[in-house]
């Protein structure tokens, strides 16, 4: 569950930066054990549609590789930014981007020449300035979105597999086919990977594309952006240009 390590160290150096103690703090998440060591008193409910977390008791919300299978990402982050105290933190983190595309493009490859068709076979994964709008729909006030990307190693195009299902991280899409994947086909996918993503090692990469969400609960000390036109000062004297008027018509 190497994903799930990488995000955590991650989120752990986050908060260490914050420079702020959390008394209060909930993970949602569908691994409790593991994510409880990232936050030993943190009350932890899974990744349910409806949460179960009451509204502005927490001043710390961590939603830890779950969001990228939420039926309702927005009503995930509504939810719990209501669960947020005032001036509370919330982080989110998942993959998306282009996470896991070698898997994408062997497997696509190699049921197309197999069987001639193609299924869904890896969850979409969702673009940083689309997830990022997301934080602004749902409320939050200093919204952030970034992303960490991790060529990881595995010993062998099993091991990925193996890994990818003790993280839960199996087709479970509404388009997939419900016939099982033909052992042609796996077999033919894992020649594909190893011919285009091996390692000179005899291993395989996957690439890990882990998206951060951070906002904070509105509140009134927070920074505010100014009224447009309350400037003092010309950003052409602060850089120390010269303006030029705009030819007509422009």
């Amino acid at each position: 569950m190497f994903a799930h390590r990488l995000a955590m160290a991650d989120v752990q150096e986050r908060l260490i930066e914050v420079n702020r103690t959390f008394t209060a703090p909930a993970i949602v998440t569908g691994f409790p054990e593991l994510w409880q060591d990232a936050l030993p008193d943190a009350a932890v409910t899974s990744d349910q549609d409806a949460l179960d977390l009451t509204p502005g008791a927490h001043d710390l919300v961590l939603h830890a590789m779950a969001l990228h299978w939420a039926n309702d990402p927005v009503g995930q982050l509504v939810q719990c930014r209501r669960a947020l105290a005032p001036d509370g933190l919330f982080i989110a983190v998942f993959p998306g981007g282009r996470s896991l595309h070698e898997l994408r493009t062997a497997l696509a490859e190699a049921e197309s020449q197999v069987t001639g068709g193609l299924s869904p076979r890896v969850l979409p994964m969702g673009e940083i300035r689309e997830l990022g709008a997301l934080m602004q729909r749902a409320g939050f006030a200093l919204p952030v979105a970034d992303s960490l990307t991790q060529p990881v190693e595995y010993r062998s195009f099993a091991a990925l597999m193996a890994d990818l299902r003790a993280m839960g991280e199996t087709n479970a899409l509404t388009a997939r086919s419900r016939r099982p994947l033909r052992r042609a086909v796996l077999t033919r996918a894992e020649a594909i990977y190893r011919d285009s993503f091996g390692t000179a090692g005899g291993g395989v990469l996957a690439t890990l594309d882990l998206v951060f969400l951070t906002g904070w609960a509105p509140h009134e000390s927070q920074q505010k952006p100014l009224r447009p036109g309350s400037a003092r000062q010309r950003l052409a004297d602060a850089l120390g240009a010269v303006e030029e008027a705009l030819p007509k018509g422009s």
